[in-house]
Order: structure tokens, then sequence, then C-alpha cells
């Protein structure tokens, strides 16, 4: 059984307004995201390094644009869901949000070093819950590691 319903189609878009939009990562994002992922791995790795190993200190460019080929192979599957926090322009990736299974849904996300604890980042703190509730099938998902 799936953890998502068959006829289940993922966002492709979602406004978070102030300029600000998601939508599924893909491959040809890694120009955006090798530097704000290394920009703020030390942050990052507080938040995902003891479960996901992630982002190492030795993590290259080609490393990183595997990693998001596979998580956009992921979100074509339905397996898993990485979305990217974009300025309108998608000139910058200022963070991510990711769905990944778990006993219904786990739900984590982060910002750039650069707009943690900014009002973008409370702004993505209250959208993800809303978003979650109101676009995805999920009964009791879990925010957060």
């Amino acid at each position: 059984m799936s953890w998502l319903p068959s006829d289940f189609a993922h966002p492709t878009r979602v406004e978070l307004g102030a300029g600000h939009h998601l939508r599924p990562i893909q491959e040809s994002d890694v120009d955006l995201d090798y530097p704000a992922v290394m920009g703020s791995r030390e942050r990052l790795w507080s938040i995902f390094g003891e479960k996901w190993n992630w982002p190492p200190t030795t993590m290259t460019y080609e490393e990183d644009r595997a990693d998001l080929a596979r998580h956009a192979r992921e979100a074509e599957a339905h397996e898993s869901f990485n979305y990217a926090l974009f300025d309108n322009a998608e000139t910058a990736l200022l963070g991510c949000v990711y769905i990944d299974p778990a006993e219904d849904a786990l739900i984590s996300w982060w910002v750039v070093d650069e707009y943690a604890g900014t009002d973008l980042e409370r702004a993505l703190d209250a959208f993800v819950p809303e978003w979650i509730a109101r676009d995805w099938p999920f009964a009791s998902p879990q925010f957060g590691l």
C-alpha cells in the first residue's frame, strides 16, 4: 500500500507570498542549491546531520547534482518530495521543504543562514503546516526531525 493515494497529484508550484514560492527541486537547480547548502552547512548539519548524515563537509558539486537528480526521481515516483524555496525570479534558492514517508508523513524544512530568524523563515514556519493540511492527504503528519 502506497503512502499516497494512487490518484494524488503533487503540487508543482506553491505560492508562499511576498515574492517567494516552492517547487519540486530539479537536477538543474544545482547551481543555486550547492552554494545555498554549503553556505549554511554547519547549521544544516546541526539540524539534519545526526539523522541524515547531511550535508557532509566534503560534498562536491557533482555529488549535490546526483542528490538533486535522486530527489527529482523520487518526487516523480511519489516516494518522497524535496521542494525548493525560491524568490519569484528563481535567482536564489533560499531553503527546502522535505516531505518523506513515515508512519504517516515526516515534514521538515530549512532556510539558508542569511534568512534564519527573519520574516521569511517565520512565514515558511507558519506556511508549511497549513499547506500540508490543505493540499496533502495526510491524517497525522509529523513536523520536524
